[in-house]
């Protein structure tokens, strides 16, 4: 592409993305007003709700995950489910089921509270793997199947999941299959002892602080065309790449001594979402191009949970995110 014509694509982009990205901060300014401090993790949801993909938050308890997912949800006006992830859950409680009416001997089909725009997925290594392979189909193909007969999903429809990583007794560990389809994991932590304060003053101000509806599903929808707009060069599109080769074949990136701390490196699946994943945060930035910094924001969120660490690394202490961080230390940047 001639580079005067490319400047004029991209001026044109960033001003549709300008327009359409006032409504995004509006957003996120209505979900700041009850979640203090936890910027990233809004950022994080923010790009799920612009891509359509899944997200996993992993924090101790009382960290606002659950709050945060409904006040997104208050704040974009569409219709929300929490779904509290037991042992004894089946797979018919979260999809429905088929119901016999003996007047007419027939079947009516009852849907479940898997039938709505943001899910919330709460606590979601409590349920056994029966009900995790249940999700598998609404995650992937956005429909499920009841009975013989398969009903499409929202348009907008996102699982959040919530996991507390610190009680580990009578949970299930997610099958790979599942994890792999959450596009971004996302690690919450504890707010800045300024941030703190805020959160405990709020708490004991006796007037209700209220979300007001910003955004439509409407307006997402025009959002998500804006961000499908925005500039992705081969450049950075082969950088991306080189990132998640450089998970199964560390070598690659000049870095051998990771080489028998993987197990697995990320899928496929995994270039897809660092791609797409920064362009949601040119978005959020109001560029109109994606530059190398956008992936490597994202590149830990996304690839955390996708690269599978094996036991030596385990025994060494070495987590996901160390070697994530190394690689993109390493692979060179364009």
């Amino acid at each position: 592409m001639h580079p005067e014509r490319m400047n004029i694509d991209v001026q044109r982009i960033k001003a549709t993305v300008a327009e359409k990205a006032a409504k995004l901060h509006q957003i996120r300014s209505e979900v700041g007003k009850v979640l203090i401090g936890q910027d990233e993790m809004v950022s994080r949801l923010l790009v799920a709700l612009l891509t359509g993909g899944h997200v996993l938050l992993e924090g101790v308890p009382g960290l606002a995950k659950t709050t945060a997912i409904r006040t997104l949800a208050q704040a974009i006006a569409a219709p929300f489910r929490r779904i509290q992830f037991t042992p004894d859950l089946l797979p018919a409680d979260l999809i429905g089921t088929l119901i016999f009416n003996p007047r007419e001997g027939s079947f009516t089909t009852r849907k479940g509270p898997i039938f709505s725009t943001l899910v919330l997925a709460d606590e979601i290594n409590r349920a056994p793997s029966k009900v995790q392979s249940a999700l598998l189909e609404a995650m992937q193909e956005r429909q499920v199947t009841i009975g013989e007969e398969s009903f499409p999903l929202d348009p907008l429809f996102l699982v959040l999941a919530t996991q507390n990583p610190i009680e580990q007794e009578g949970t299930y560990p997610l099958p790979e299959a599942q994890v792999d389809r959450f596009m971004l994991k996302v690690k919450v932590g504890y707010p800045k002892p300024e941030d703190e304060k805020k959160v405990v003053a709020q708490a004991l101000d006796a007037s209700v602080m209220k979300v007001l509806p910003v955004a439509t599903p409407h307006d997402l929808m025009e959002m998500r065309a804006a961000v499908e707009l925005i500039y992705l060069d081969e450049q950075v599109r082969n950088y991306c790449l080189a990132l998640v080769q450089a998970t199964r074949d560390p070598e690659r990136a000049g870095l051998k001594d990771l080489k028998p701390l993987i197990a697995f490196g990320a899928s496929p699946r995994a270039s897809i979402a660092l791609a797409v994943g920064a362009r949601a945060l040119a978005f959020l930035d109001g560029a109109g191009f994606v530059t190398p910094q956008h992936v490597k924001d994202i590149a830990v969120d996304i690839l955390r949970h996708r690269v599978l660490l094996s036991y030596e690394a385990e025994a060494e202490g070495i987590d996901s995110d160390a070697v994530v961080k190394r690689l993109l230390a390493a692979v060179p940047v364009p």
